[in-house]
């Protein structure tokens, strides 16, 4: 008999048997390149993978926001869509969901207990097992189409036996360059490993650092390539997955349906945010005073973040985490030297603690402010206080999954979230 406690139990014991990327970082049990593996899984399913159409989606940033976007505008067409994404912020079921007309439905709780005690799973990595899961269960659903988002890179990603109608790449920059290449070019090779033959794919814009790679693989697959910047700008059209490459991601959309060739429900693509319950990524998550969370932690993300936050005028109270493996000498140049900093260290042994953040952002910036705090909710707390001397203060929280997750944990408990 199914409980809410039996489930926490066992997905509890996923995350200690089968230790996530996001928890323990890049070691042999959590990251297994490769597809032997995940195709014996898949395998073992009957290949659920193979009984609905798929939309493949890589990048270095924006590609979950495209793919709930996607999701979206293929629901609001009557469509029954399966959206699979990564990382989740408060519910592990946020990874796998069903979008419908308006709603999005998660995986079940019942559904990811019979999946776990019915599987095979020893010796796979969690990010194969979650992948599997997905498959096994829009399978099940009998879905119409599934939006897949890569989880790392492409060709040796997990979610890379799938044999999608169009394939999709949002963006490459320099991140997990130890895995993926220390170039945009090498970075890019990997993320084009999701090109499958014969099969149409899409990617960004030209880029004079990658437009040679892309168009090279795409020769060998056959395949015909396109370019979202290609399409007209659009500048009549906003979502509610905001932020500092929002215009370029819709952009990326609304090319993908006109080679899907299929006429998008807009009204979907503007609530994409609500219709498919896509948090942590320019979110407005507070008011009095405005609190805007977003995961993007690579330098090319924060770029972006950062000079949109500082074009907004505002004062500035900013709580920053980052994980140890990051680029914080790549990061650092960026931030807003007019910013007050509130640096954290989420929960996770993979997080840079407070103090040697703070540290080493005096060696490399000592004309920022900056408050230590020990724990995020400590530090969403002096936030909110800071905050209440600054006349239309914004507080932004960032850095890190880990950070936002927390953070949003601590907003709900305390601020009627």
């Amino acid at each position: 008999m199914y409980s809410h406690e039996e489930y926490e139990k066992k997905v509890t014991d996923l995350f200690e048997r089968h230790q996530s990327v996001q928890s323990v970082g890049f070691t042999g049990e959590a990251y297994k390149p490769g597809l032997d593996g995940m195709k014996a899984l898949a395998g073992m399913l009957g290949n659920p993978q193979e009984r609905f159409r798929s939309i493949h989606v890589a990048g270095t940033n924006g590609k979950g926001s495209v793919c709930s976007m996607i999701a979206a505008g293929l629901a609001g067409k009557g469509l029954k869509v399966g959206l699979y994404t990564s990382p989740h912020l408060l519910d592990f079921r946020e990874r796998i969901k069903i979008v419908s007309g308006s709603t999005f439905t998660m995986i079940p709780e019942e559904e990811v207990l019979e999946f776990l005690d019915s599987a095979e799973l020893d010796g796979r990595s969690f990010f194969e097992i979650t992948t599997a899961m997905a498959f096994w269960w829009f399978s099940r659903q009998e879905i119409d189409y599934a939006v897949i988002e890569v989880g790392l890179g492409g060709l040796l990603d997990s979610t890379n036996i799938i044999v999608p109608e169009l394939s999709v790449i949002t963006s490459i920059g320099l991140d997990h360059c130890a895995i993926l290449g220390g170039t945009r070019p090498e970075i890019a090779g990997q993320k084009a490993g999701i090109f499958k033959q014969d099969v149409p794919a899409l990617v960004w814009g030209h880029d004079a650092e990658t437009d040679e790679v892309f168009v090279r693989l795409a020769s060998e697959a056959g395949l015909d390539l396109h370019f979202a910047d290609e399409w007209p700008e659009v500048t009549d059209l906003d979502t509610d997955i905001d932020g500092p490459c929002s215009s370029t991601n819709l952009r990326t959309v609304l090319a993908a349906f006109d080679i899907l060739g299929i006429e998008p429900e807009i009204g979907n693509i503007r609530a994409a945010g609500q219709v498919t319950g896509f948090h942590g990524r320019w979110e407005l998550v507070h008011t009095s005073p405005d609190v805007i969370c977003d995961i993007g932690h690579n330098p090319p993300a924060l770029s972006l973040t950062f000079s949109k936050l500082q074009s907004l005028g505002r004062p500035l109270i900013i709580v920053y985490g980052v994980m140890a493996d990051k680029d914080l000498d790549g990061i650092a140049p960026l931030m807003p030297a007019s910013a007050e900093y509130v640096l954290v260290a989420p929960g996770t042994s993979r997080a840079l603690p407070s103090d040697i953040l703070c540290r080493r952002l005096a060696e490399l910036r000592p004309e920022l402010s900056a408050t230590v705090c020990a724990s995020v909710a400590e530090g969403v707390e002096t936030s909110l206080q800071l905050s209440n001397s600054q006349e239309n203060a914004l507080v932004f929280i960032g850095g890190s999954t880990f950070v936002v997750s927390e953070a949003l944990q601590y907003l709900k408990n305390n601020c009627a979230l």
